[in-house]
């Protein structure tokens, strides 16, 4: 009967071995399978994709993280993902706002396709693109400016009527001045007031045909040099607005006090107001001229001066009579919101 103590002697080494053999089976079995995870960086607005935006793989942990940049085509890929484990895909490219993606867990080989990576355009670059159509929209407005005519026929071109109107280049600056200075209408205007200066023999350019002409190139000189330099030149090197915004709303008075103060007030390009050194400047380097071409007995600083009081006082009458008057009749603007 010698097999009784070796059976029990059996069933206890199978006993005690076991835990081992669970223990071997454990470390030995093999890992999940990993999966991968590739997409392709777009561009939101126009579909179109972008090269080498970086893209990180972020786990939950810190140190778990995998960078990459995406190919030529924007293509980018990851292998050997685990399962199980949420992940944040995070794509960051120049010129774009940073994307991420909500929380992705793949399962054992998953092979996972991501098909809306789509990246938006920084706030620098939407704000370049609004700069843009800013300009774009001041073009426009000047073009409607350059039909406005008091009566048809009388250029009205300095004006505002728009709620919201852009700010001018200093490219649109000129293109105002020289659309102005070389209407038919502004020479016949340089012409008539030649006639009333003549008959009133000022200045001392004394009579007939060659004085009437030193009058009328004086005239015309007079608004060329105020037009440009007090509505182009200065207002480009200074930021500021040339024209005449019209009011439209409040009451009577308020609207007077807003006309008369046209000579001295101005909007910058940046919408503010402020001093109108442009104009103010511009009269006065427009009466600092007429020295050059006016006889010598018109010439000298209280004429200067002089002058340029008229030109404030016109500047205010205009205001009065664009705020409540002009755009009635100006055939373009009245029917206008």
């Amino acid at each position: 009967m010698r097999w009784v103590p070796k059976l029990s002697v059996y069933v206890f080494l199978i006993l005690a071995l076991i835990p081992w053999a669970a223990r071997a089976q454990q470390v030995s079995a093999p890992e999940p399978q990993t999966g991968s995870i590739v997409g392709t960086v777009t561009d939101q607005k126009d579909n179109v994709v972008i090269p080498s935006a970086t893209v990180v793989l972020q786990g939950s942990d810190a140190g778990d993280a995998h960078s990459v940049t995406a190919n030529d085509n924007g293509f980018f890929s990851f292998s050997n993902v685990k399962p199980g484990i949420p992940y944040h895909v995070k794509v960051s490219a120049k010129g774009f706002a940073d994307w991420v993606s909500p929380a992705i867990t793949i399962t054992p080989g998953q092979y996972l396709e991501m098909t809306d990576v789509d990246l938006k355009l920084a706030v620098a670059v939407t704000t370049v693109t609004a700069s843009v159509n800013q300009v774009e929209l001041a073009t426009e407005q000047v073009q409607v400016a350059e039909k406005q005519r008091v009566l048809g026929f009388i250029p009205n071109f300095y004006v505002v009527y728009d709620e919201h109107p852009a700010p001018l280049t200093p490219k649109l600056k000129f293109r105002l001045a020289l659309r102005t200075s070389t209407d038919p209408i502004t020479l016949l205007g340089a012409a008539f007031v030649a006639t009333i200066d003549q008959a009133a023999d000022t200045p001392d350019y004394g009579q007939g045909w060659g004085a009437y002409g030193q009058r009328f190139g004086a005239n015309y000189a007079n608004g060329l040099t105020d037009i440009f330099i007090g509505g182009a030149i200065l207002p480009s090197l200074l930021h500021q607005d040339p024209r005449f915004f019209y009011k439209a709303t409040g009451t009577v008075k308020s609207r007077i006090l807003y006309s008369v103060l046209n000579p001295f007030r101005t909007k910058g390009d940046n919408g503010k107001w402020q001093p109108n050194y442009s104009g103010l400047g511009g009269y006065l380097a427009s009466g600092a001229i007429s020295n050059l071409y006016y006889p010598e007995s018109n010439r000298g600083v209280g004429q200067v001066f002089a002058t340029f009081g008229v030109d404030i006082a016109a500047d205010m009458a205009n205001g009065l009579i664009q705020e409540f008057l002009l755009r009635k009749l100006t055939p373009s603007a009245k029917n206008r919101p």
